[in-house]
């Protein structure tokens, strides 16, 4: 059964104008279909790529009291959006928008210069390295990822922050800018609000009823930061990485950042 364009049309902006293949009159639903599952896989705390190992930082906020209640939480999540959208995203755009191997490599090695500080360069390059293994397993009808991986791991200079890892994955897997740099957000926020939880912070469904309530403020600052070139990356919270970078004089702690 083909899709007339009206479907197409609503499929297309379901999907955030993103899935370049689905522009076209004709095509079937369930190729639409089949890339949204992908796309649910790619996002599922369920992929094994290490992210609930890393807090963003909030293990030390707590113990250091910048975070001591519901409100500094709700504060603290908004603050690390708002600085992963302004340092990160760029990254996510460039490496989606061009999804080869000389300009990720290029992008990787920036980045690798634009982080700050040792424990959020290693959390990177951890859960960067782990995305690109598992992607390289499970989307095997995208054989360059395998091949870019492989050539990655041959030449010896790459670092796989998870940030133009995760770029490159979506623009193979022909996501677009917008899918991704969103995406990414939500996968911030998902993060830190599971680690909130671990911490006693928060109940569980505590923390979803936060997560609802910050999607309006999530979205403003998707938008604020989205489609930015590179050259633009910046830090708008510098004691967030301060604190980041206390992780490691913890003289107890859960997780690895």
């Amino acid at each position: 059964m083909r899709c007339s364009p009206t479907t197409v049309t609503e499929a297309s902006n379901v999907l955030g104008n993103d899935v370049q293949v689905f522009k076209a009159n004709g095509v079937e639903s369930d190729s639409i279909n089949y890339h949204q599952w992908s796309q649910w896989q790619l996002l599922d705390s369920f992929l094994p790529t290490g992210g609930f190992a890393h807090s963003y930082g909030l293990e030390a906020a707590i113990q250091s009291c910048f975070v001591v209640g519901l409100e500094d939480l709700r504060f603290y999540t908004l603050s690390v959006l708002d600085n992963t959208g302004s340092l990160l995203l760029p990254f996510v755009h460039a490496a989606t928008k061009s999804p080869n191997f000389d300009a990720w490599l290029k992008l990787d090695r920036l980045l690798e210069a634009s982080l700050t500080n040792e424990i959020s360069r290693k959390a990177s390059s951890s859960q960067g390295s782990a995305l690109m293994r598992i992607a390289a397993s499970i989307f095997l009808e995208i054989p360059s990822l395998k091949k870019i991986r492989e050539s990655a791991l041959i030449s010896g200079n790459c670092l796989f922050h998870h940030a133009t890892v995760f770029g490159l994955v979506c623009g193979l897997l022909g996501f677009g800018s917008e899918f991704s740099q969103r995406a990414y957000m939500y996968m911030a926020t998902r993060d830190i609000l599971s680690a909130a939880t671990r911490l006693n912070l928060i109940g569980p469904i505590g923390a979803a009823i936060l997560q609802h309530q910050m999607g309006g403020d999530a979205e403003k600052l998707v938008k604020k930061w989205m489609n930015r070139h590179v050259e633009d990356a910046c830090q708008t919270t510098p004691l967030l990485d301060v604190i980041q970078g206390s992780h490691g004089y913890l003289c107890s702690r859960l997780f690895s950042s």
